[in-house]
């Protein structure tokens, strides 16, 4: 049997080649698909459009998977790509729009939440979705830097030197942006309470 040489051409092109995680990309997407997604969908609120930036994540990752150095989590890099996307789609007269023609239109969830469920009643239903609105209306009246800090943390439940780096801000700014987030979204939902309470 013949011996084979390798060249040094052959060699150092080899070692030039990075291999990432995200030459697998179907793996890596089966894996953070859904964390992206509903990061995304919170965000937005719009289904459509966080299917979108979601496939426009794992299609950017693939990408630049030669820029992926693995100085962070794969998680934290998807999320960093995300955050990015989701920069970039807000800032859109597009966006503007469908935003203001969403805050008018009939939500079907909002059709779903008010049939009846046979395990609750009526009343406790209606202050679980009223809170709910509450919290929510409160979230989305944030400062979208404000509002993708709490959504990280409170929905993705990542931890703040992680949304640092997917920020890439210094980990007391992100602390600061979120206590103030946190402040707003408590005063908004006590306030709420004080009003359900007099009515």
């Amino acid at each position: 049997m013949p011996q084979q040489t390798i060249q040094s051409g052959e060699m150092s092109l080899a070692s030039e080649e990075k291999v990432t995680p995200f030459d697998d990309i179907a793996a890596v997407h089966a894996l953070y698909e859904a964390r992206i997604f509903r990061f995304l969908l919170l965000s937005v609120r719009d289904r459509d459009v966080a299917f979108s930036l979601t496939q426009d994540t794992f299609l950017n990752a693939w990408r630049t998977r030669a820029s992926f150095r693995g100085d962070c989590s794969i998680a934290t890099w998807l999320t960093r790509i995300a955050v990015n996307l989701l920069r970039s789609h807000t800032r859109t007269d597009v966006f503007r729009f469908w935003k203001r023609a969403s805050e008018t239109a009939v939500d079907a969830d909002d059709l779903k939440s008010r049939l009846s469920h046979p395990a609750r009643s009526a009343e406790s239903t209606l202050i679980a979705r009223e809170q709910l609105e509450e919290v929510w209306h409160t979230v989305e009246q944030l400062s979208s830097l404000q509002r993708t800090i709490f959504l990280l943390r409170f929905i993705d439940e990542i931890g703040l030197a992680e949304i640092a780096q997917v920020m890439n801000m210094p980990l007391p700014t992100v602390k600061s942006h979120l206590y103030r987030a946190l402040d707003h979204v408590r005063a908004g939902h006590s306030s709420g309470s004080r009003k359900r309470g007099r009515g």
